[in-house]
């Protein structure tokens, strides 16, 4: 039906891809449909500041399919359902604002609204169709921990940027005879870390599924240099933590910032480093695993993904997300999408397979 309004906003942390969502959105949606596209800037932010809102032509998104991060912006802390609001005498309470929200929403006349966003995004998105919001879900992270789906867009890109580093700290690793430390991000999932750590060579795989032991991960290394090996590569995920023990935290969290990951890859060098007797090292990649342009792969899952979400939307599907099974995209409920957590099986193939290459979980 042409003339429809379709809203789109990207939230939660950036990944590559989004602006070859975005794009595709816009161009399936003019093109095909004749439909009106109204950008949202800054996550749900967008709708709770002047200006926020702007619509987007097809001029908007030429050029844009190579190009990482979003040209919508985002923000990772923009829940409508629990924001931070400061009065004039300086106190900072925390309050729903999901009806003022609704009613932006509605002002826009908006046919639907396409969420672009990961796990913590896409609930949001739940809760807002329970409100009443007309939805159609993206799903999008490095850390492919979105239900439902084989593979978010952004993952591919996350995992080529954190393969190459572990590619090039091997030549220092072996050429100094050091045990290097990499941390990769991975809150509660570890699927880029496997990856990552089968892909480069790792020795050590420490990941959030899999809760290891000091002495199993400075055996594995012993038992290397003791076999002539003098280096060792172990890759870990920001969420991996010792068993019994919770994981290592950066910053605390609060009543709408969840705690910030970080300093587990330098608890596990020191330990390495001192029962060992090697010099240990440890690199963070942070927030490089989600800079850069897509790669091939992310651009073309990424524009499937918002070609087929311009589809539902103009079809009227709501609550549903679009997902990759068996190579094809199909769409289901978001409700069921988001009922079962994603996480690396720690029984499954991929960890058998690296368990049989000799690599250690530190179980």
């Amino acid at each position: 039906m042409a003339g429809k309004r379709i809203g789109i906003v990207t939230g939660g942390g950036d990944a590559p891809g989004l602006n070859a969502v975005i794009r595709a959105v816009v161009k399936t949606a003019i093109i095909g449909h004749g439909a009106q596209i109204i950008g949202i800037a800054d996550g749900f932010d967008g709708l709770f500041v002047p200006g926020g809102t702007r619509p987007l032509t097809l001029e908007d998104v030429r050029g844009i399919l190579p190009r990482g991060g979003t040209i919508l912006g985002t923000a990772n802390r923009g829940n409508p359902f629990a924001q931070k609001v400061t009065a004039p005498d300086g106190t900072i309470t925390v309050v729903d604002r999901s009806d003022q929200f609704m009613r932006e929403l509605d002002a826009l006349a908006l046919d639907a609204l396409i969420i672009v966003g990961g796990d913590g995004t896409l609930r949001i998105a739940l809760e807002l169709e329970r409100k009443g919001c007309r939805v159609v879900g993206v799903p999008k992270t490095i850390d492919n921990d979105v239900g439902g789906t084989e593979i978010t867009f952004g993952f591919d890109t996350a995992l080529n940027t954190a393969t190459e580093a572990l590619d090039k700290l091997h030549t220092t690793a072996e050429s100094h005879h050091r045990a290097m430390v990499v941390e990769l991000m991975g809150r509660d999932a570890g699927f880029l870390t496997l990856n990552a750590g089968v892909s480069g060579g790792a020795d050590v795989i420490l990941i959030p599924e899999i809760p290891f032991l000091f002495e199993s991960v400075c055996r594995k290394v012993t038992e290397r240099a003791s076999r002539g090996s003098k280096f060792s590569i172990l890759a870990v995920s920001e969420g991996a933590h010792p068993r019994g023990e919770d994981p290592v935290y950066a910053k605390a969290g609060d009543a709408v910032y969840v705690p910030r990951l970080g300093g587990i890859g330098a608890a596990v060098a020191d330990v390495v480093g001192e029962c060992c007797k090697t010099e240990a090292r440890v690199t963070v990649l942070g927030h490089v695993q989600r800079g850069g342009g897509p790669t091939p792969f992310d651009r073309w899952l990424a524009t499937r993904y918002g070609a087929a979400a311009a589809r539902l939307a103009m079809g009227s599907a709501f609550g549903r997300m679009v997902a990759l099974r068996n190579s094809a995209i199909i769409d289901l409920p978001l409700a069921e999408a988001l009922a079962v957590p994603k996480r690396v099986d720690p029984d499954g193939e991929p960890v058998m397979t690296a368990r049989g290459l000799g690599i250690s979980f530190g179980d």
